[in-house]
C-alpha cells in the first residue's frame, strides 16, 4: 500500500468514527420520546422527516439507480427494511424496557457480524495486526457493558434485562450486517444516494408495520403534533447527519476496518448518557472505554491490504 493509500485509508477511519460519535446524541433525545410513543411511530415519524432529504436526491440521481443490479436491489432493500427500519425500532423499544447506556453497547457484536460477512462476501483480507485489535475492542466493549457485574451469570439477570438485551442484540446484528451491504452498494452508487434510498425505501415498510400495530394515526396526533422538534433533530443529526459522515468515511476504508470504528458511538454513549440522563459508570466500564478507544486509534495506524480487482467507489451522475 502506497503511502497515499495508506493517508485515505486512515482518513476514512477517522470520518467513520466522527459519523458513529454523532449517533451519541440519538440517547438524550430516543429515550424521553421511547418513554411516551410506541417504538415504531418514533422511528415512522423520522423517516417522513428524513424524505424530505431523500425524495429530492433520487429524483436529481434516479440515472445513477438504473446501475444496480438485482443484487444491488436486494441489498439495498434489506439494508432499508432491516437496518433503516426494523433495526432501529428494535433499538427504540429496547429503550423503553432497559438502560439506553446498555442498549447502546450491546451493539459491540456488530464487528463479530461484519467481519464474518466481510469475509464472505466481500472477499476482504485482514492483516496480521487487525485480530488483536478486534479482540482488544471487544474486550473493552464487553467491560464497558457490564461494568462490575462482569462476572454475573446470564441466566440470574433480571427478565427484562434479558428481554432488553434480545432487542439490543437483534438490532446489532441487522445493523452489522448493513455495514457490509453498504460497501457493497457503494461500489455501484454514490454514498448520499444510498443514504437517501435507505431512508425512503424503509417508509413503506414502517407505514404497514404502523398500520398493523394500530400506531399510523398517533405518529400524527401524539407524535408530530406534540414532539415535532424533538423529531426533527432525532432525524437530522444522529440520524442524517451522522449517516452522511458515516458513509463518506466508508467509501474510503474497508468494512472490516469499519466497523471497528463504530464503536465510538458506544464509548462515546457511555459520556452523554451519564451527563444528560444519569447513568452512571463504575471503573471497570472505564477501564473498558479505554481499552475501547486505544484499540480504535491503533487500528488507523495498521495497513490494510487491497482485494485485487476492488472496485471503485461510484460517482453521481451528473
Amino acid at each position: 500500500m502506497t503511502e497515499r493509500q495508506l493517508a485515505v485509508t486512515r482518513w476514512g477511519v477517522f470520518v467513520v468514527a466522527l459519523g458513529a460519535a454523532l449517533w451519541a446524541t440519538d440517547a438524550p433525545i430516543r429515550k424521553p420520546l421511547a418513554d411516551k410513543l410506541p417504538a415504531t411511530s418514533i422511528v415512522f415519524a423520522e423517516h417522513l422527516f428524513l424524505a424530505l432529504y431523500g425524495l429530492p436526491v433520487l429524483l436529481w440521481q434516479r440515472r445513477t439507480l438504473q446501475r444496480l443490479s438485482s443484487r444491488g436491489w436486494l441489498a439495498l432493500l434489506v439494508i432499508a427494511w432491516g437496518a433503516s427500519g426494523l433495526a432501529t425500532v428494535l433499538f427504540t423499544a429496547a429503550f423503553r424496557i432497559g438502560n439506553p447506556t446498555t442498549v447502546i453497547l450491546l451493539q459491540k457484536v456488530q464487528p463479530l457480524i461484519a467481519v464474518l460477512l466481510a469475509a464472505a462476501l466481500l472477499r476482504e483480507r485482514l492483516p496480521r495486526l487487525y485480530w488483536p485489535c478486534f479482540v482488544a475492542a471487544l474486550a473493552g466493549a464487553y467491560l464497558v457493558s457490564f461494568g462490575r457485574d462482569v462476572l454475573e451469570p446470564l441466566w440470574l439477570l433480571p427478565r427484562e434485562r434479558i428481554l432488553t438485551a434480545l432487542l439490543a442484540l437483534s438490532a446489532a446484528t441487522l445493523w452489522g450486517s448493513a455495514t457490509v451491504l453498504g460497501r457493497y452498494v457503494l461500489t455501484t452508487v454514490p454514498f448520499p444516494v444510498l443514504a437517501a434510498a435507505r431512508f425512503v425505501l424503509a417508509l413503506p415498510f414502517l407505514a404497514v408495520l404502523a398500520l398493523v400495530e394500530g400506531t399510523f394515526v398517533r405518529t400524527f396526533t401524539v407524535g408530530l403534533a406534540q414532539d415535532a422538534p424533538r423529531l426533527f433533530f432525532l432525524a437530522l443529526v444522529p440520524g442524517l447527519i451522522a449517516m452522511l459522515v458515516y458513509y463518506l468515511g466508508l467509501r474510503h476504508t474497508r468494512a472490516s476496518y469499519a466497523t471497528l470504528a463504530e464503536l465510538a458511538f458506544p464509548a462515546l454513549a457511555i459520556v452523554v448518557n451519564w451527563l444528560t440522563l444519569g447513568a452512571t459508570i463504575d471503573l471497570v466500564q472505564l477501564a473498558g472505554f479505554v481499552i475501547l478507544w486505544m484499540a480504535i486509534t491503533a487500528l488507523s495506524w495498521i495497513p490494510a491490504p487491497a482485494p485485487a480487482g476492488e472496485p471503485r467507489p461510484a460517482t453521481p451522475v451528473t
